[in-house]
This record gives C-alpha cells, sequence and structure tokens, in this order.
C-alpha cells in the first residue's frame, strides 16, 4: 500500500452528506462524455478506419489499435488515479484530472479524425485512452462525495450515463456523415459534458501538509494489492475482469458478427446503432431501480450473480440464434442483465477498497479488470473466429466467461 494520511485524514474522505442532485447530474454528464470518447470510436469509427486502411486485414488491424489502446488504459488509470489521490490543487483532488482528461482526449479524437496513417491512429487512439482516463480515475472517485447508504442509486445512475454514452457515441459516429465528421463531433461532446461538472467546483482538498512524502518505491509498490491479505478485493476484481471479458468479447467485433454472420440486409453501421439503442432501453429499465433496491436491502451479491446469468444468456443467443432477429432478442436481454451488473458491482467494489485515502489507486486497479478485456478480446476473438469455430464459439466462450464470472462472486464474504 502507498503511505496513507492518518486516521483523520482517511475519516475526512468518507463522506456523510448526501451530495444532491444537481450534483449526480453532472458527475453522470460528465461520466457519459468519457463513454461517448470511447465508444463512438470503438463501436464504429475504428472498425471503419480498420476497413478503409486495411480492407483485406481489416479484423487484426482493430485488434492492433484497440489491444494497444487497452494496453495503455491498463496502466494509466491506477497511476492517473493514484495521482489523483495526492493532488493538492485549491480546486479538489479530482477536478484537475478531469479537465486535463478530456481535453487531451478530445486531442486524441481530433488527430484520429485527420489522419490516414496507421501509424498515427495506433498513436491518437492511445492518446485517447491515456488521456480519457485520467479524467475516468478521477471520476470513478465516487466514495469521496457518497455515503455507502447512497452508492448504489450513484452506481445505477453512473450505469445510465455509459449506456447512453455508448448510444450517443454509436449514434455521433453513425449520423456525423463520415469517421473526421464523427470523430470531431464525439471530441466536442466529450469536453462539453464536462463542464456543469467542473463549474460546481465540489470536490474533496488535500492540503500539502496531509500529503504524504513521495518515495517512489512506496509509490510503484503500492499498486499491488495482496489478495491473501484483502481476497474479497481480489476476488471483487477477478469477477470484474471476467465479466468485462464477456462483454468485450461480445460487443468488440458487432459490427462485423452483422455483415459476416448474420448477414445483415440494410446499412451494418444503423444496424449496430439499433441494437445499441434496443441494448440500452432496457439497461435503463433495471439500472437505477436495481440500485435502489440493493441500497434499501443492503444486499449486493445476489443481485450481481442473477445479472451474469441474463448476461450469459444473452451471449449464448448470439452464439446459437444467428439471424437480425436473434440478434435483437438478445440485445434486450443484455441490456437487463447489464443494467443490474452496473449499478449494483459498483456499490460491491466501493464496499471492498482496502483504504479510504487511497480510494482513487484502489478504483484504478479495479478498472484494469475493464481495460485488460479490452486488450484481451482481440487477442482471443481474432483466432476463435478465424480458425476455432467462427462466431458461434466465440460468443459461446463469452457466455462461459459471464457465467464464471457471477458464480465467483460467492467467494466475497464481507458484502451480504
Amino acid at each position: 500500500m502507498t503511505a496513507g494520511f492518518g486516521p483523520k485524514a482517511a475519516a475526512a474522505t468518507e463522506s456523510a452528506t448526501p451530495p444532491g442532485g444537481r450534483w449526480v447530474s453532472a458527475l453522470s454528464l460528465a461520466n457519459l462524455g468519457v463513454w461517448v470518447g470511447w465508444f463512438g470510436p470503438l463501436q464504429l469509427l475504428l472498425a471503419r478506419q480498420a476497413e478503409q486502411l486495411t480492407p483485406d486485414h481489416k479484423a487484426s488491424t482493430l485488434a492492433l489499435v484497440t489491444g494497444l489502446g487497452a494496453a495503455v488504459s491498463m496502466v494509466a488509470n491506477p497511476v492517473f488515479g493514484a495521482l489523483s489521490d495526492r493532488t493538492t490543487a485549491r480546486a479538489g483532488r479530482r477536478i484537475p484530472w478531469v479537465v486535463a482528461g478530456v481535453t487531451g482526449g478530445a486531442a486524441g479524437l481530433v488527430v484520429l479524425g485527420l489522419t490516414q496513417s496507421l501509424a498515427v491512429v495506433i498513436a491518437g487512439w492511445c492518446l485517447v485512452q491515456l488521456a480519457l482516463n485520467a479524467a475516468f480515475a478521477a471520476l470513478a472517485a465516487v466514495p469521496d462525495q457518497v455515503p455507502v447508504r447512497q452508492r448504489g442509486l450513484v452506481g445505477g445512475w453512473l450505469g445510465v450515463s455509459q449506456v447512453i454514452g455508448i448510444l450517443v457515441g454509436t449514434a455521433l459516429a453513425t449520423v456525423a456523415g463520415g469517421i473526421t465528421a464523427g470523430y470531431l463531433t464525439c471530441a466536442a461532446f466529450s469536453v462539453l459534458a464536462a463542464v456543469p461538472y467542473v463549474l460546481m467546483r465540489r470536490d474533496s482538498v488535500l492540503t500539502p501538509a496531509a500529503r504524504p512524502v513521495f518515495r517512489w518505491r512506496g509509490f510503484l509498490t503500492g499498486f499491488w494489492i495482496d489478495p491473501r491479505r484483502h481476497p474479497d478485493f481480489g476476488w471483487a476484481w477477478l469477477t470484474r475482469f471476467l465479466m468485462n471479458l464477456s462483454y468485450s468479447i461480445s460487443t468488440m467485433y458487432l459490427l462485423y458478427y452483422l455483415t459476416d454472420a448474420v448477414r445483415y440486409r440494410g446499412d451494418a453501421d444503423t444496424g449496430v446503432l439499433i441494437l445499441t439503442a434496443l441494448n440500452a432501453l432496457t439497461l435503463l429499465s433495471t439500472v437505477v431501480i436495481s440500485g435502489i433496491r440493493s441500497d434499501r436491502s443492503g444486499r449486493r451479491k445476489s443481485y450481481v450473480i442473477r445479472s451474469g446469468l441474463v448476461i450469459a444468456a444473452a451471449t449464448l443467443l448470439l452464439a446459437v440464434w444467428q439471424t437480425w432477429t436473434g440478434a435483437v432478442v438478445a440485445s434486450l436481454v443484455l441490456g437487463l442483465g447489464f443494467g443490474v451488473y452496473t449499478a449494483v458491482d459498483f456499490a460491491l467494489l466501493t464496499d471492498v477498497l482496502p483504504t479510504a485515502e487511497d480510494r482513487g489507486k484502489d478504483l484504478g486497479l479495479i478498472n484494469i479488470a475493464n481495460a485488460l478485456p479490452q486488450v484481451l478480446a482481440p487477442v482471443i476473438a481474432a483466432p476463435v473466429v478465424t480458425h476455432l469455430g467462427g462466431y458461434t464459439a466465440l460468443y459461446a466462450l463469452a457466455g462461459a466467461l459471464a457465467l464464471a464470472g457471477s458464480l465467483l462472486v460467492r467467494r466475497i464474504r464481507s458484502v451480504p
């Protein structure tokens, strides 16, 4: 662990006051902007760019670009989370990183929109991942401002912002009028969405006197949390990793799934947008209410387990029912499960963090479980699609991963 701030400082980082609806709305909007910056490219723009630059090797090119970007994300999130834990700016610990992150992410999206070079596409996407992860790590430090009894509710609204961000990013990429316009539109949206959160200036402040002395050894070793000492944190990390690997495998190749397996007769970009919208519709129907119910009951695991089983069922539908109707039904079912999972698993994770003073860093380590699947998904998916059974095998694998992730939640002992 990194050097702490002492018990008084740690206690000061625990919020006992409800944050208020305006702040939750601003936080959710800023979070939505980050997801737009990620998923406009991930859902459509990068796939179309890979197809344009290397039409005969589009799948491997997409895997290369997204894999390298996710590798950057995997390192950036915990590092920026740790840096925000130690930031002593007058504006607060988190807000400066939100400002820098969305600005840098927008710059990377502009670079992507103006290039015709694969090398520059890789560099631009890595910049987007580096910068937006700085913003995301800061925004994810919700426990600074939210008491335990409201974290399911706030997690639900963050789930809303995630799915609407994916939907809006996909829509902007579809209707903007081309790859360049799509990137520029997503860049502008990401910046504007962060403005209300920044202007509210509600943030936890760390005084220079309370900041521990910086030592490289302590800083670097702090990124290892021994699962033997903190088993619930370890199990929570593993289950989130498995669920996100399932989800990444399911969604990353959706455009190619429609064109190559379903043989979708219309415009495939529009097909992806329709499926994303249907997924959002059912997700929104469950995400907030499940967070509220989890807060009221005090129970987390049962919600996460059931939602994982629903997600597994949705991926198996994609494996065995490779028609447009099957894809529609699977998207609706996936939204139901992922809505519950997104809200309640977030609350569960905040309940198993080892320390209060290092939560930016610790949540960053949890977010490796979001980023690492983006590295592994293309590495796994490309050979499976090409040589090991095609999309049937790919989505069956995604279902097995979701099933394993949901069942292993039972190993977490400290959360009911």
